[in-house]
C-alpha cells in the first residue's frame, strides 16, 4: 500500500508509474468519485511528456495525446456503465501509446488480459491509499520496481 498525504506525492508517484511505462501498456485506474483518478492521469501524462491540458474525458469517453516519446489515450468510462456496445477498443489496444482507463469495470469484456491495475481509496479528504495490482510478468515487475521507489514494504 502507498500513502498519499498531499498533490505533490501524488505527482511523484505519477512519475514513478510513468517511468516505467511503454509502449502497449494499459493501466486501470479505479476509485470512487473524486478519489483523484483524474488528477493522476493528468501528472502521468505529463510524466510522459504530454503539453496539451489533460482533462476528463468523460463526456468523449477517449482523449489522446501526444507525448514527448509515446503516445497517451486517456479513457475514462462512466458514461458506458449500461452500454453493450464495443466502440472500436481493441484499435486503441493495438496501439503503440499508453491507454490508461478510469471506470474499467464497465469495458471489462474489452479489456486486455494483462494489465495494471491502480486502486485509490479515500482516507480522508487530504489522503489516499494506492495499491498496485499487476497482472502478467510486465505488469508485476512495474508494480514491484514502484513500490521500491516509493520504499513501500
Amino acid at each position: 500500500m502507498i500513502k498519499i498525504t498531499n498533490l505533490e506525492a501524488m505527482e511523484a508517484f505519477g512519475n514513478a508509474v510513468a517511468k516505467h511505462l511503454i509502449a502497449g501498456d494499459v493501466v486501470l485506474l479505479n476509485g470512487d468519485l473524486g478519489a483523484g483518478k483524474t488528477t493522476l492521469s493528468q501528472f502521468i501524462g505529463r510524466a510522459l511528456g504530454v503539453k496539451r491540458t489533460i482533462n476528463s474525458p468523460t463526456f468523449n469517453i477517449i482523449k489522446s495525446y501526444k507525448g514527448k516519446d509515446l503516445n497517451f489515450h486517456h479513457m475514462d468510462c462512466y458514461r458506458l456503465e449500461n452500454a453493450e456496445e464495443d466502440l472500436g477498443f481493441d484499435e486503441y489496444f493495438e496501439d503503440e501509446a499508453v491507454i490508461l482507463i478510469e471506470w474499467s469495470q464497465f469495458i471489462k469484456p474489452y479489456l486486455p488480459e494483462q494489465h495494471l491495475t491502480i486502486n485509490i481509496d479515500v482516507d480522508n479528504e487530504y489522503e489516499r491509499t494506492i495499491q498496485l495490482v499487476g497482472t502478467g510478468k510486465h505488469y508485476i515487475q512495474i508494480k514491484e520496481e514502484v513500490e521500491h521507489e516509493l520504499s513501500v514494504d
